[in-house]
């Protein structure tokens, strides 16, 4: 296999978020058997199994499988294992409400300076990251795109909530607010990235662009 395509190269250069099924499971095999390598391996084991099914297999149905021998098969049991254990217990944060975002920044709501956060999201709504991009007045120089878009690339972000607190009380927008939101939106929207909400929030309460209907109007 070209050294480009291998597994193991991809994952050092890309991630692992852009290897398939197939490629991970190909990492843990080493190798193929004869007449195939670690990939093709691995994608007929997963046609074999299902890969709903992989991760509950016992180590005589990995083993009886040709070209699985009893290290292969261990190694497999035991990444399966390990992830069970590590996430027990773990909920995914899935945001779906203002006033969710707002129940989440309560470390923010009164602050005496403004901070502006964003929630990178998968494509269930559920967070893989949060950052605070600036602390201080919001302005167009403050919060730049490449900022806010470059960490959503780098953890395969499939949407973002932006989110600031206000220091006045008062969760209404500033020009400022407007204007940054919009020229977040229109870079989302070019990068694939779709911006779900702008919330201010203050001390007793939030506003939502998407529910007052200014996130349409960017």
């Amino acid at each position: 296999m070209p050294k480009v395509e291998r597994p193991r190269e991809k994952l050092i250069k890309y991630g692992p978020g852009k290897l398939s099924n197939s490629e991970l499971l190909a990492i843990l095999l080493h190798s193929g058997k004869k007449g195939e390598n670690a990939v093709e391996l691995a994608n007929k084991i997963l046609k074999r199994f299902g890969a709903d099914k992989l991760p509950h297999l016992t180590f005589g149905e990995l083993k009886s499988y040709p070209g699985l021998g009893p290290a292969k098969a261990c190694e497999i049991i035991a990444c399966f294992e390990l992830g069970k254990r590590l996430l027990k217990g773990k909920k995914a944060r899935v945001y779906l409400k203002p006033k969710e975002v707002w129940k989440e920044l309560k470390n923010i709501r009164d602050n005496k300076k403004e901070h502006f956060v964003i929630f990178y999201l998968d494509s269930r709504n559920q967070e893989i990251k949060r950052e605070i991009i600036s602390i201080g007045s919001l302005n167009t120089s403050l919060v730049h795109p490449r900022e806010v878009f470059e960490p959503a690339v780098r953890n395969l972000a499939a949407q973002i909530i932006l989110a600031h607190n206000h220091p006045s009380g008062d969760p209404e927008p500033s020009e400022d607010d407007i204007t940054i939101t919009k020229r977040l939106v229109e870079a989302g929207k070019i990068m694939g990235i779709e911006v779900v909400d702008h919330i201010i929030v203050v001390k007793n309460g939030f506003l939502s662009f998407k529910e007052k209907g200014l996130l349409s109007q960017t």
